[in-house]
């Protein structure tokens, strides 16, 4: 077992000091591989050394541009400073590298979602849903960001199946009761979605914002 191997194990483990020490040998075996400059920027990572990481990850790619990983790590301490657009740079690189996996596309999606970028965000999280259709989190992004977009028809088809995958998602039967009321001017089926959102958790106050206000429409209608 190499060392990289043995440390990405100790990594697994929570062994954070002994994989540091195994990817501090990698490198020093192999000082021009880029791998384990990763290797040791993940383990950074992991213990909160977030700049020191970036180092090891800007390393990486010195050594090779077209390493998918070091970019998808990059983007992902940027992500998490909320540095949306160099993150969405990253991720876009990790993609163009050849880093094809569910993840990468979530991750892209969502950097346009935070940056107030709906519809950019839906080609990305739509195709994040088809590589992972039992990711709850991902389909109730792609559902949201259809909603954002008025594309409520669609956007209600992600969420009901979202609901049918998670029975306890209140924040999607929230939305659900959003959606048909903005669509379809439905009050008495946004109303159930919103009762259940209340039900699946007590204190959702947007939900029992939107109960209050249908509440208040029926009582001056009549």
């Amino acid at each position: 077992m190499d060392h990289n191997q043995k440390g990405i194990e100790l990594l697994q483990q929570g062994k954070y000091e002994e994989a540091l020490e195994c990817f501090t040998k990698a490198i020093e075996e192999k000082p021009n591989d880029a791998v384990a400059y990763i290797n040791f920027g993940n383990v950074l990572t992991a213990v909160g050394e977030t700049e020191k990481a970036i180092k090891f990850f800007e390393k990486a790619i010195q050594l090779n541009e077209e390493q998918p990983a070091a970019y998808y790590s990059l983007g992902s301490l940027f992500y998490e400073q909320a540095h949306y657009e160099e993150a969405a740079a990253m991720f876009e690189k990790a993609l163009k590298n050849g880093l094809q996996d569910q993840d990468v596309y979530f991750m892209l999606g969502m950097c346009f979602v935070q940056l107030g970028n709906a519809l950019l965000s839906i080609p990305y999280l739509m195709r994040s849903v088809e590589l992972g259709p039992e990711d709850t989190e991902a389909r109730f992004q792609y559902g949201l960001a259809l909603a954002k977009s008025g594309e409520y028809k669609q956007a209600i088809a992600q969420l009901e199946m979202v609901v049918n995958q998670d029975p306890g998602h209140a924040d999607a039967y929230y939305n659900l009761g959003v959606a048909y009321g903005s669509m379809y001017n439905d009050a008495e089926k946004a109303l159930v979605f919103f009762e259940k959102a209340i039900d699946a958790q007590p204190d959702h106050q947007l939900a029992h914002y939107g109960k209050q206000m249908i509440q208040k429409l029926e009582n001056e209608e009549k």
